[in-house]
């Protein structure tokens, strides 16, 4: 007998994002934040809030291209902290324009995607890496699931949306995987007292191939058109 899963949560999805102006280096920068606040649980490489846990918001925030500042999370902090968001976060940056963003959906999973490709290339390059913080990711992947997942299930997850981005790449014509500072993150919610979780998020999986779905479509209509 299959075990029984949990139910999505219904009425439980990532608002849209509040799209947030602001001067800085001399330009005119645009923001994205979601504020979906308690009852979520994340998994992301961002350089603010990375990891696995409990988040209340999720901020993307363009930065001026030649970004200089040696204090990213610092200064995605602050940034969060000027909009109101308020408790444990992520914060993700790039050069694209995140106004441009591009969003889709499959069977209750949303993905929204900012992309720039002018620096990309293929994850196993030869050559030594750079040492301390890379510059502002281009490839930015927001992506909320209506369920409860394990652990071991988000990071599986996270998996998902990088092999459907890359698939939305190459389905595009492009010679790379990424570019060399993509940033992810998932959402799930938080198991209810007493609650199972999800064990599975790979792209078979009932909720993984919503979630791959969703990126592929995102990342295809975020890419900039052939110049």
């Amino acid at each position: 007998m299959p075990a029984l899963l949990p139910p999505p949560r219904t009425g439980h999805r990532l608002p849209d994002p509040e799209r947030l102006t602001r001067r800085e280096d001399g330009e005119r920068l645009h923001a994205l934040l979601w504020r979906p606040g308690p009852g979520w649980r994340m998994a992301s490489s961002a350089v603010l809030g990375g990891g696995i846990g409990e988040r209340a918001w999720v901020l993307n925030a363009q930065v001026a291209h030649g970004y200089r500042r040696t204090d990213p999370a610092r200064h995605l902090a602050a940034l969060a902290h000027a909009a109101g968001a308020r408790g444990p976060g992520v914060g993700l940056m790039t050069a694209a324009d995140v106004s441009a963003c591009a969003r889709a959906h499959d069977g209750g999973v949303d993905a929204v995607v900012t992309a720039g490709i002018s620096v990309r290339g293929w994850a196993a390059a030869p050559g030594d890496g750079v040492p301390g913080a890379a510059p502002p990711g281009t490839i930015n992947i927001v992506a909320a699931v209506p369920v409860a997942l394990s652990d071991a299930a988000l990071v599986n997850a996270v998996m998902t949306a990088t092999e459907a981005k890359v698939q939305a790449l190459l389905d595009a014509g492009l010679d790379c995987s990424g570019t060399p500072t993509d940033a992810v993150c998932v959402a799930a919610r938080a198991p209810q007292a007493g609650g199972d979780a999800h064990a599975f998020a790979g792209p078979r999986s009932e909720w993984g191939a919503r979630l791959a779905r969703a990126v592929h479509r995102a990342v295809r209509s975020a890419l900039p058109a052939p110049g």
